[in-house]
């Protein structure tokens, strides 16, 4: 007996060995091509980057797998509680595997073996960690070994904490979040510091299956889970029992967050700097890189430049007519299904789609389209409205060219009609309104730095995201002027100095250009300050051709208008196209006394660990940081930007263009309680209007015009559409603001001249005005004029107006009439 037991012991030894063996090089194979679970202590995934206003509030976000990145110490305990509730109680004292656990999950799935039931995992939040960041989610016994190897290893070479944070941030939850952070803001719009205890049980019940516990698709099945979880959390002494069921009566609250620009009327300014990012960066650096992006903008003076861009669209989009109904739906039944159904235009939330119910002589009764909920599902409520027929009365002209289509709502609207409306102050009016066919581009900039603090590419983004502030090339028409006047300046003419304004004949290449003033005529000789306030195309035309167009090109190119411009003289009138952006910052030159200016929509840009990578602002100063003060002298800020126009060249073209505001093609359209300077622009056919003008500290310019350039009609001229929006947006821009000075440089002088003659007024002589001359200038001596004189009679009233003028002429000097 003795002998068979050894027989049979040494039989099992041999055997165990040899399993043990088996194991052995099982494990070998195994373990061989096990991934470097090092590679974690370098973990950077993809994060979402965002974009920050100039006051911190955020603009948009952009990613592909939304993520926000927290340090284990920023996540709150109670967060942590419910995730450990639901994965892994045992977290923090197993050493990657929890054996109890899976002892019980074995007996479970054993118990459960034929009934259908879904076997019971066991997997330790280490174990989750070696699968999702080095292995494949295959279901396969190889993998699992590899797994608990490598949890092993795991929790051998990083701490509880390390492990608990690359869980948290790596998990997917679902609608596209990643991560904790990510899910917190994703699923309700706000930060894990801010989550409730049913919330963060509702996160912790996620990971298992997020479709399976979708808010809205499974909203029963997440409930359940969700306060299977609290009571997980009861249970293991995270939360005390009375705040378990009060967590498990609160509803689910989901509020999802919405995509795009998350700060009101910056869809257009956020897009273009996503544009930039990725032109300078990649898509991965904006999509994956975590960049934090602030920007130079200004929400509030933002929203301005929409209300008066906006208004101003609508103003003459409406003086051309109605152009009919959206859509047109039956109405027999349930009106609000079909209407719900139509996408509005999510950026003018003033706005609503309506369907008109009936229509008399007295006005419309409509219905709203009905609000829906973040699953999709309307609102129950119906709710009606009116308009009446004085606010829709500019609706009876038909924009398809009739002079009008109605004399009542009758005419203009009918049942089924699907319409804009915008509720008015008395409860349940209504105005109608259309989205304008005509569009434009409105930039606001800072003129010290460049800096855009405001930017409207078009009426509407969800109309049409193509921005008409940065991407349209348009001609600026007669905005173009004043750097053909400041290329003079700078050439040795003077505001005072005196051109014809006279028909013209230019013959090149075996054509005749005869261009003309707007609205036909000439003035005879005038000054320069004269040409710039009335906008005179002949005197430009003259000007640009004594000077040569060689060197007025050089000027367009220095001042970022245009790359190339080709020196033709018709490119003196604005004829070559440019952006609203590179007009404003070409304004802004001449309103900071010539310093050149980069324009910028980014302020600065951090990578991920919050290095920065870019930064607008290159001034530099020394000492500008100090502890304290010990009586030392004030730092100096160091301007080392180009001085692109002599500062003296840069205050005449603001004097006169401030005349353009107070006697030009501006007169009665700005009224601003501080100095401003402006220019007017209208292009060939009245098919653009523009208007780019500044104040001491802010500038901004816009145009008016369709995308397919059309004319806009008879009397379309800057003057009469553009500045009024400009005037609107300052007013509102500068309320609250110290009024700022054009400051005359240093050296020059203020002589008062005549405003026809260019040449020094006497003490009493009418129609005078104060001119600013440089160093070593002044009025002309004597009446001259630059421009063929051959058979022009002076004006009687040039001779009346000027005794000097009047003795020039009869006394014959040379150059005079």
């Amino acid at each position: 007996m003795i002998r068979l037991i050894g027989y049979f012991f040494g039989i099992g030894a041999f055997l165990l060995l040899g399993a043990a063996a088996a194991v052995a090089i099982y494990l070998g194979a195994i373990t061989k091509d096990l991934p470097d679970y090092e590679v974690l202590a370098k973990y950077a995934p993809p994060v979402t980057t965002r974009f920050h206003a100039g006051n911190g509030a955020l603009i948009a976000e952009y990613a592909r797998e939304r993520r926000l990145y927290l340090p284990i110490q920023a996540i709150p305990d109670r967060v942590k509680a419910a995730f450990i509730s639901a994965e892994d109680k045992n977290f923090y004292k197993h050493p990657g595997v929890d054996v109890t656990g899976l002892a019980r999950a074995i007996a479970v799935n054993l118990q459960n073996f034929g009934s259908g039931r879904r076997p019971v995992g066991a997997s330790t939040i280490t174990q989750q960690v070696a699968k999702n960041f080095l292995l494949t989610a295959d279901q396969t016994i190889d993998r699992k070994i590899k797994e608990a190897i490598l949890s092993f290893r795991i929790e051998q070479a990083y701490s509880k904490d390390r492990i608990l944070e690359l869980y948290l941030n790596e998990i997917f939850f679902g609608l596209n979040s990643y991560g904790v952070a990510g899910a917190s803001l994703t699923y309700f719009d706000k930060s894990v510091t801010e989550l409730t205890v049913a919330e963060a049980a509702y996160l912790a019940a996620l990971p298992k299956g997020p479709a399976n516990y979708h808010p809205f698709r499974k909203t029963e099945a997440a409930i359940e889970r969700r306060n299977w979880v609290i009571d997980r959390m009861v249970e293991n002494g995270y939360v005390t029992k009375p705040d378990g069921e009060e967590a498990k009566k609160q509803p689910l609250g989901v509020t999802p967050r919405r995509g795009g620009a998350h700060l009101f009327a910056s869809d257009y300014f956020a897009e273009e700097v996503r544009r930039q990012i990725i032109q300078k960066y990649g898509d991965n650096a904006l999509y994956e890189g975590g960049l934090s992006v602030r920007t130079s903008l200004d929400p509030h003076l933002q929203i301005i430049a929409r209300k008066a861009l906006q208004e101003g669209l609508l103003s003459y989009d409406e003086r051309r007519g109605f152009h009919g109904p959206v859509k047109t739906i039956e109405i027999g039944g349930d009106w609000g299904e079909p209407l719900s159904k139509i996408p509005a235009l999510n950026d003018v939330p003033e706005w609503k789609l309506a369907v008109v119910l009936a229509v008399d002589s007295e006005g419309a009764e409509i219905g709203i389209q009905p609000d829906k909920e973040a699953s999709g599902q309307i609102v129950a409520e119906r709710v009606t409205g009116h308009i009446s027929a004085e606010n829709m009365r500019w609706a009876y002209r038909s924009a398809g060219g009739q002079r009008k289509t109605a004399n009542s709502p009758e005419g203009a609207l009918g049942p089924g009609d699907v319409v804009y409306v915008e509720p008015l102050e008395q409860q349940g009016q209504y105005r109608l309104r259309q989205p304008p066919k005509v569009q434009g581009g409105l930039v606001a900039m800072d003129p010290h730095t460049g800096r855009v603090l405001a930017m409207v590419g078009g009426f509407s983004y969800g109309q049409s995201e193509f921005n008409r502030a940065t991407q349209a090339m348009r001609q600026p028409g007669s905005s173009f002027k004043p750097f053909v006047y400041a290329a003079a300046l700078d050439s040795g003419y003077t505001p005072a100095s005196v051109i014809l304004d006279a028909p013209i004949e230019i013959v090149a290449g075996g054509q005749v250009w005869r261009p003309e003033n707007y609205g036909g005529g000439s003035a005879g000789p005038s000054t320069l300050r004269l040409g710039i306030e009335k906008s005179r195309n002949l005197m430009t035309v003259r000007l640009a051709n004594d000077m040569g167009m060689n060197l007025v090109a050089e000027y367009a190119e220095r001042f970022g208008i245009y790359d190339k411009m080709p020196p033709l003289l018709s490119m003196s009138l604005g004829s070559g196209e440019t952006t609203v952006l590179r007009m404003v910052s070409a304004y802004a030159v001449l309103a900071n006394g010539g310093k050149q200016i980069k324009p910028s929509l980014i302020d600065r840009i951090q990578d991920r660990y919050g290095k920065t990578i870019f930064r607008h602002e290159d001034r530099t100063c020394d000492n500008c940081n100090a502890d304290d003060w010990a009586e030392q002298e004030e730092p100096v800020l160091t301007d080392n930007r180009m001085q692109v126009l002599d500062p003296m060249t840069s205050y005449q073209i603001t004097s006169m263009m401030e005349g353009v505001i107070t006697r030009g093609t501006a007169a009665g359209k700005i009224k601003l309680d501080r100095p401003v300077a402006g220019k007017t622009g209208t292009t060939n056919d009245e098919k653009d209007a523009w208007f780019v003008g500044y104040t001491p500290d802010l500038v901004a310019g816009l145009y008016l015009g369709f995308d397919d350039p059309a004319p806009l009609g008879r009397g379309a001229t800057g003057g009469s559409l553009s500045a009024p929006i400009f005037n609107a947006f300052m007013q509102e821009s500068v309320k609250g603001t110290q009024p700022g000075k054009f400051v005359v440089p240093e050296g020059m002088s203020l002589i008062p001249v005549n405003r026809k003659t260019g040449m020094a007024a006497v003490e009493g002589e009418p129609d005078t005005i104060i001119e600013a001359f440089k160093p070593g200038t002044g009025p002309a001596e004597s009446f001259s004029v630059i421009g063929d004189l051959d058979e022009y009679a002076p004006p009687e009233e040039i001779l009346k107006s000027s005794p000097q003028a009047n003795q020039a002429v009869t006394s014959g000097s040379n150059g005079l009439f």
